[in-house]
């Protein structure tokens, strides 16, 4: 764990002296700590995917509503594996620590999240709270889609050929119209991402930021290849925390920075707090 400075410690707890409220920002760097795999670069996903890595399917093209037209059973052997290991993952402490933190400080809190892994749910965090930004693999939708609705993903049991990658048995399907289904997730080149779930959790995000004048973002493991989480934590810069152990760079407006993996990032927060 990273030893903080005084004067990082003096500058954290003037941040938080002002904040009227708690925004936890957090990318793929988050889970890594749980076990996940973060898929930063071909080689981490041919990693856990060797059979992606044998066929040279890069992250972009299975992450492709084109992969479940013409591969369904390798694109759901792909997605149903990973919905499988998020529902056996346990969040790490972090993820408990951050709710002590907004509990102890008496912070309102919301979750800005590019992950789809839905461990912020699992961890305890309100569900009314939490924005998804690229949807979650949790929940389904038609691939065509022939409705604008979504719906759980509950009742999928994933049956996978890890060698090879493939979804075993039938595929899943659309309950309405018999079509294949596909997690809702926000893809490469994806025009028909159902956004229904996505437009509520804006919606109650914004409501948020209206009734808070002093937000305090703490930015966790959101990376620059996908720098959604970034643009969105630097709108509240300097009133930013970033905790990331490769990628800690601040924008202009400033903030603390603290190159640490998540777990250990949040734990230097949290302590300053607790002695």
């Amino acid at each position: 764990m990273q030893q903080l400075s005084s004067i990082e410690i003096e500058r954290i707890k003037s941040l938080f002296s002002k904040a009227d409220c708690l925004i936890i920002s957090a990318g793929a760097g988050m889970g890594v700590d749980s076990g996940l795999p973060d898929f930063r670069g071909n080689q981490g996903m041919w990693r856990a995917y060797p059979e992606l890595g044998k066929q040279r399917i890069d992250f972009t093209e299975i992450a492709n509503p084109a992969a479940f037209k013409c591969q369904p059973h390798l694109a759901w052997g792909f997605y149903g594996h990973r919905l499988a290991l998020y529902r056996q993952t346990m969040p790490h402490q972090g993820f408990n620590l951050l709710k002590q933190l907004a509990e102890k400080l008496e912070l309102p809190y919301f979750v800005f999240t590019s992950n789809v892994d839905g461990q912020f749910q699992k961890a305890g965090f309100d569900p009314n709270q939490i924005y998804e930004c690229h949807g979650s693999i949790h929940h389904l939708q038609c691939s065509e889609p022939c409705q604008l609705t979504t719906w759980s993903a509950n009742e999928l049991t994933p049956e996978i050929d890890h060698q090879n990658c493939q979804w075993l048995g039938q595929l899943p399907l659309c309950p309405h119209c018999g079509t294949l289904s596909r997690p809702n997730i926000l893809m490469f080149n994806d025009h028909a991402w159902v956004s229904q779930r996505h437009t509520q959790q804006a919606r109650r995000l914004e409501n948020f930021l209206e009734a808070h004048n002093q937000p305090l973002v703490i930015e966790i493991g959101a990376g620059t290849a996908i720098p959604t989480v970034r643009y969105f934590s630097e709108r509240f810069a300097p009133q930013l925390i970033r905790i990331n152990p490769r990628e800690a760079t601040l924008p202009s407006k400033g903030g603390v920075s603290i190159a640490e993996n998540a777990l250990s990032g949040i734990r230097s927060v949290y302590q300053i707090f607790v002695e």
